[in-house]
This record gives C-alpha cells, sequence and structure tokens, in this order.
C-alpha cells in the first residue's frame, strides 16, 4: 500500500497524528485479517468499512448464505468492539430492540426500575432481515441510527461509539416483509448489493469451512484508534470544483421526471462526498479526486431514488440511471 499523502491538522488535532501516520498499514492489517475469514467479497467489506469510517449505517441486499453475519462479526473481532445480531421477525417488538425498564427488588424488599439494555446497545449491530420486521419496530432504529441515542419512558441513553448498523434484506422473498420507507431507507449511507462468488472462490470457501481446521482473526486495532480514524477521514481535502461535481450527480436524480419519480435529498450530496474521503483514505491519498467520486455514486445514490412506473415498467434499474448519469459526465474534470 502506497503511502499516504500529507494533510494538515490543526494544533488542537495533534492527538490524531499517529494514528494518521499508521492509517495505511492499519487498513492493510485489517483487510488481511478479513482475507483470512472471508473470502473475495473484496468489494463489500471496502465499502462496509468506508460506511464506518464515515459514521454511516449499511443496507445489503443478497440472498441468502453469502457471508454478510460472518463478515460483520469478523469486523468486530478485529476492532474489539461489542457486537450483538438482531433476528428481524413480525412479532418482534421496539422494546425488544431499545431495552425495557423492569422492576427489581434490592435486599431490603424495595422496589424501583431499572432500564435492561437491549442489542442495540452495542458498537455493531446486525439487523438481519430487517424488513421482516413491522414498520412500528423499524421506526424504533430511526433515532438510533440517526441519533446515536435511544429513548425510553422519556429517558434518554447515548450509544457508546462508534455505532454501526448493517441491515440485511433478502430479494427474493416478499411474503411476510414490509418495504423500507423511504424516510429510513436514506439514513442508511449506503446500499451494497452482493452476487454470488465465482467457482474459483466457492472452491476455497467449501475447502475452509468444510474442513475440521476454521479459520481464526485476530485483534488488530483499539476502539479508540478507529474513532480517530473517523475523525481524520472528515478532514481530507476535496475541492471545491469537486464538490460542485458530486452535487451536479446529485441534482441530476430530480431532473429525470421520466425515469426517476423523485430524486435524492441533499443528504445524498453529504453522503457523496463523505464516502469520496474513505474512499481516498482507504487508497492512501490525502485528497479526494473524480474517481472517489464516481467508485461511491453507486452505492450511495441507488438506494435514494424512487423510479417511475414506466421505468420500472421497462426493467429500468436505479443503477442502470446512476450509470447513464456518470457516463454524461465523463469528461467533466
Amino acid at each position: 500500500m502506497q503511502q499516504l499523502q500529507e494533510i494538515q491538522l490543526e494544533d488542537s488535532e495533534l492527538n490524531l497524528k499517529p494514528a494518521y501516520e499508521k492509517a495505511p498499514q492499519i487498513f492493510e492489517v485489517i483487510f488481511r485479517e478479513i482475507g483470512n475469514s472471508i473470502v473475495g467479497q473484496k468489494e463489500m467489506i471496502r465499502q462496509i468499512l468506508i460506511a464506518m469510517l464515515c459514521e454511516g449505517h449499511v443496507l445489503v441486499e443478497s440472498n441468502p448464505g453469502l457471508g454478510k453475519t460472518l463478515t460483520i462479526s469478523t469486523i468486530s473481532q478485529i476492532m474489539s468492539m461489542r457486537f450483538s445480531r438482531i433476528q428481524c421477525t413480525p412479532d418482534l417488538m421496539p422494546a425488544d430492540i431499545t431495552g425495557t425498564d423492569i422492576i427489581e427488588e434490592d435486599e431490603r424488599g424495595s422496589k424501583h426500575f431499572k432500564f435492561k439494555q437491549g442489542p442495540v446497545f452495542a458498537n455493531i449491530v446486525l439487523a438481519d432481515e430487517i424488513n421482516r420486521a413491522s414498520p412500528k419496530t423499524q421506526s424504533a432504529l430511526l433515532e438510533a441510527m440517526q441519533e446515536k441515542q435511544v429513548t425510553v419512558a422519556n429517558t434518554t441513553y447515548t450509544l457508546d461509539k462508534p455505532f454501526f448498523i448493517l441491515a440485511t434484506q433478502n430479494p427474493i422473498e416478499m411474503e411476510g416483509t414490509y418495504a423500507l420507507p423511504e424516510a429510513q431507507l436514506d439514513r442508511f449511507l449506503m446500499k451494497i448489493r452482493l452476487d454470488y462468488p465465482d467457482p474459483d472462490e466457492e472452491f476455497e470457501i467449501v475447502n475452509r469451512y468444510a474442513e475440521a481446521f476454521r479459520p481464526s482473526v485476530r485483534k488488530c486495532i483499539e476502539k479508540q484508534t478507529f474513532i480517530e480514524l473517523q475523525q481524520i477521514t472528515r478532514r481530507i481535502p476535496i475541492s471545491n470544483k469537486l464538490k460542485k461535481y458530486a452535487i451536479d450527480i446529485v441534482n441530476q436524480t430530480r431532473k429525470m421526471p421520466d425515469m426517476i419519480e423523485a430524486g435524492a435529498s441533499p443528504r445524498a450530496s453529504i453522503a457523496l462526498i463523505l464516502c469520496a474521503k474513505a474512499n481516498a483514505f482507504i487508497d492512501g491519498r490525502g485528497y479526494v479526486d473524480k474517481g472517489d467520486i464516481d467508485a461511491m455514486a453507486l452505492p450511495v445514490l441507488r438506494h435514494r431514488v424512487i423510479l417511475s412506473f414506466d421505468a420500472a415498467r421497462n426493467n429500468i434499474t436505479s443503477d442502470k440511471i446512476i450509470q447513464k448519469i456518470l457516463e454524461d459526465r465523463k469528461t467533466i474534470i
């Protein structure tokens, strides 16, 4: 991995310098350790790490058995973070996620309420098959995702940092599911689509997990170090010209009424620029270039546009539309 180019840190940010200087080695070790457990899916792993650096959340859409749960639990082990899994079902209640007050009796026999934390009180939360949860339960995640806090019985509890939600949904089963509302979709920084591994990768998967030996990973980064990397990510410089280029891509989604009923919000512009910074950071560059923005456009925008009836009828996907927008701007900058 190439040497990270210098960025300017203020005097008040000098405590970030050690993490900044070690960042290339840290990223290299993270990818290597994840590779000890996960075969292939390099793009998914990279995009999850980008989302975590941007303090965002990820929605993953794929068929079952492609390593989503193993990937996110592996990342939590590597970074020594608390991991929890929520298996979403139609009968799951909001209190099952956030926690609730319970009555506790002390040694003297007096009773009082005590808050029992739910699985959302973790650093990395896997919400498996989120579209199986009822809308009421889905909405319980909104405050946690956006505000990094949970309110129960008029008391607000702050979630530990870093806080990251990876939600999955199965695209082939629609019975007993509830489509995520646009407001909640917009709160996911990215939407990742996974494909099946190629035959060579699947052969390696079988070799690893159909034998007595099971791959293991080791902790290679402290939680505080990753928080510092998150702070550095926002300090990666980007020119005003590239900011306007990113905003132009997002604006274009609002000017295609024949294919897009509703375009991306300003939150998409923020997400696109932030993810471009993280992409440059991982690549060892202390600045953002046009390629970073183009690389992040699909995962950032694909879930933020609502297709028109004609587009859906003609099997035109959001990915195809975004790729067309990028192609039309190929010669810009």
